[in-house]
């Protein structure tokens, strides 16, 4: 953190502290791909300059996209979670350590609605979302598909199954990592909670990161993607399509954020992207609300 003076929590701020905190606050809305910034990139997507195969804005910040989840290059890859050690290596290069994630306790008190002002129905928003966006081998999701309980382990593709049965984005307007926006917007509950529970180092930490840069890509990039919320990835003259939370900036954006709150869930993100089927790609483009039902899809799959 260099040699910048950190306010104690419950002490009074200068004004250049409480503007940091209210821009983090409202950065960390993207974790649930729903991005607020402070910045914006607007037009359509143009060239990059990398060999990733995805345009800006999807490509984020060019300086960061190297640290995205490549495209996987063997089924053995495929939803497979970071681990650990990639992890922490990670953090680092997005400017951020363990020493910056809330402390094991207040993780607890977050994710279960404890702490000073918690909130058990928010905590079971944030903790949907967490779920969301580390759903890969080891961590199925659990749905309603045809009557059945059914598990789904989708993170590669940029995509989830609902509790009642649709395939979707993350980003879709009906998912938890998008209706978790009120509760992540400045003077919210979020932002009280972590005040009045002493992580005002976490929330510096995550301003100072490379999620202040790709947050403003990762919002302009949700702007032009409709409802689908797919992105496009076109090399070496093959496209394909992958889910909004799988592009570089939105990864990164999770990831951070994701860390902050507890490094061993941001370990279980998954470490490479997986081209959606195009038969599936092609009905979530096609559906007015960006879904599809899982059991009419789930054997592109398998």
């Amino acid at each position: 953190m260099g040699n910048t003076r950190m306010a104690r929590p419950g002490h009074r701020r200068g004004s250049s502290a409480r503007r940091g905190v209210i821009s983090v606050l409202a950065l960390i809305g993207a974790c649930l791909l729903s991005l607020t910034a402070t910045q914006a990139v607007s037009g359509q997507p143009i060239a990059n300059t990398s060999d990733t195969g995805f345009a800006i804005p999807f490509a984020g910040a060019p300086a960061y996209e190297h640290v995205a989840p490549p495209l996987l290059t063997s089924p053995d890859q495929l939803n497979q979670p970071l681990g650990q050690a990639l992890a922490d290596t990670i953090a680092g290069q997005v400017g951020l350590d363990r020493a910056d994630a809330l402390t094991e306790q207040q993780y607890r008190d977050l994710s279960t609605g404890g702490g000073v002002g918690g909130s058990r129905e928010a905590a079971e928003v944030i903790v949907a979302c967490v779920e969301i966006l580390t759903n890969t081998v080891g961590r199925p999701l659990y749905s309603e598909v045809n009557g059945q309980s059914t598990p789904s382990v989708l993170a590669g593709y940029g995509l989830y199954v609902n509790p009642g049965g649709l395939l979707e984005s993350p980003a879709n307007v009906d998912a938890p990592t998008r209706q978790v926006n009120t509760l992540l917007a400045p003077g919210g509950y979020v932002g009280t909670w972590l005040r009045e529970n002493g992580a005002f180092r976490t929330l510096v930490a995550l301003y100072r990161s490379a999620y202040t840069v790709q947050a403003a890509y990762g919002f302009a990039a949700q702007q032009i993607s409709g409802a689908a919320q797919l992105v496009t990835n076109t090399k070496g003259g093959v496209s394909s399509e992958v889910g909004m939370s799988m592009a570089p900036p939105l990864w990164i954006v999770n990831f951070a954020l994701i860390y902050i709150l507890n490094p061993a869930l941001a370990a279980e993100m998954p470490a490479h992207w997986a081209p959606i089927p195009p038969q599936v790609a092609d009905a979530i483009k096609a559906s007015p609300t960006g879904q599809v039902p899982f059991g009419d899809y789930a054997v592109y799959f398998e």
